[in-house]
């Protein structure tokens, strides 16, 4: 089988392996059943002040919905608040006593985390963050789904 095709597969499990090292990380810092998703978003709204989701989208690099989503758990855990802004179709998100008492673990994690991706990143060819990086571009110049659909067209029936 081409690695072509269980490249999803393999991304997940690059995925996986990635946010177990974090999630093990959390435990050792009293950060229990804290998630790898929620770091970008706590981090940018202590650095930058109460934001709206859609801002929070767009300053972390993930979709409306995706941050909606994790905005929503975060509220579950007590560690956000949500308030009406200007528009009311937006929501501003804040951050609780709860997430802001967790800030400095955070910080350690944040930096213990770099540094390991340091390293990791040492041992590659080249970094994986700018693989990453250049996918991402290729796919916002083309789309999968574009790509995807014309390579159907293409394949001749079986």
């Amino acid at each position: 089988m081409e690695s072509r095709e269980v490249l999803g597969t393999r991304l997940r499990l690059l995925l996986d392996l990635l946010d177990d090292g974090v999630t093990a990380l959390y435990t050792e810092l009293d950060l229990d059943g804290f998630r790898p998703r929620y770091t970008p978003i706590l981090r940018h709204v202590a650095t930058e002040g109460p934001s709206s989701i859609r801002d929070l989208a767009r300053a972390i690099g993930v979709t409306h919905s995706a941050a909606s989503q994790t905005v929503a758990q975060l509220a579950k855990e007590d560690l956000v608040t949500l308030s009406p802004g200007a528009d009311a179709r937006r929501r501003i998100v804040h951050l609780t006593p709860k997430a802001e008492a967790l800030l400095p673990a955070m910080a350690r994690e944040w930096e213990a985390t770099n540094a390991a991706v340091a390293e990791l990143e040492a041992e590659l060819p080249y970094p994986l963050s700018r693989l990453v990086d250049e996918t991402l571009e290729a796919l916002r110049r083309r789309p999968m789904p574009d790509r995807t659909t014309a390579a159907a067209k293409t394949q001749s029936p079986s």
